[in-house]
């Protein structure tokens, strides 16, 4: 896969040295969070400033993946790039990349992923830890975000694979509440119709705790654009749930 460097961002990273892998890589930056260590080698995040942006740049080293495509393994953020890509291409509102590259060393495959950082934005987790000071018309415009997302996500053809509350941005604006997508690592083409959907959707409807079952109509009518099939649709995300906790 060839460097990638976003049109709009290329000045401002060659302004600050800072358009090549080489660079990026040796930058010196204090991690957000512990390293990733569960696929064997590493992968770290760090928050990135260049003058009035902000980015988050991402490095990986033997952080792999294995696929029928890629038997020995690829970096998991070269999926993940990918899977922006995808979104961008197909409409679905999700973080920007700005810089990907890869390179092989001795005895190591690593990679660079550098994203736009979200300030202004806020997870859905931040908005159901204070879900009971919200008032209803805040509720409702949040609900409707995340019902939206969700249908412009299956309408592409796409399953998320990690549709929880940590991967909901949303930003209140004079209209309502937008939202988007990150960490798409996992995404992939819906195959099974409804049984895709039910299976991404459930989760976000099994943490998100702070919302009854009236909540979760409202979500799941924003979802279906209106209430022909909710029940049904509620009930099949009901029973998915019980036998995920019963597990």
């Amino acid at each position: 896969m060839k460097d990638f460097i976003a049109a709009q961002e290329r000045a401002l990273l060659e302004q600050h040295g800072l358009a090549s892998f080489e660079a990026l890589w040796a930058l010196r930056l204090e991690a957000v969070d512990e390293p990733n260590t569960e696929r064997g080698g590493w992968s770290s995040v760090y928050r990135l400033e260049l003058g009035d942006s902000a980015f988050y740049l991402k490095r990986q080293s033997n952080h792999l993946r294995r696929s029928l495509c890629h038997p020995f393994g690829e970096p998991t953020f070269a999926r993940e790039f990918r899977n922006i890509r995808r979104y961008g291409e197909l409409g679905i509102p999700a973080l920007q990349a700005v810089f990907f590259a890869q390179r092989r060393a001795p005895g190591e495959q690593r990679a660079v992923l550098l994203t736009r950082a979200l300030d202004g934005w806020q997870d859905l987790e931040h908005w159901l830890a204070r879900w009971s000071e919200l008032d209803a018309a805040r509720r409702a415009g949040i609900l409707q975000a995340c019902g939206e997302l969700a249908r412009c996500l299956h309408q592409a053809g796409q399953v998320h694979g990690c549709f929880y509350p940590k991967h909901i941005f949303l930003r209140e604006g004079a209209k309502g509440f937008a939202a988007q997508l990150i960490d798409l690592e996992k995404t992939r083409p819906l195959l099974l119709g409804r049984r895709d959907r039910i299976k991404d959707l459930e989760p976000l409807l099994r943490r998100a705790s702070a919302w009854g079952e009236a909540e979760m109509r409202k979500l799941l009518a924003a979802y279906l654009g209106g209430e022909v099939g909710l029940e049904r649709w509620f009930a099949r995300l009901g029973a998915r749930r019980l036998h995920k906790e019963s597990r």
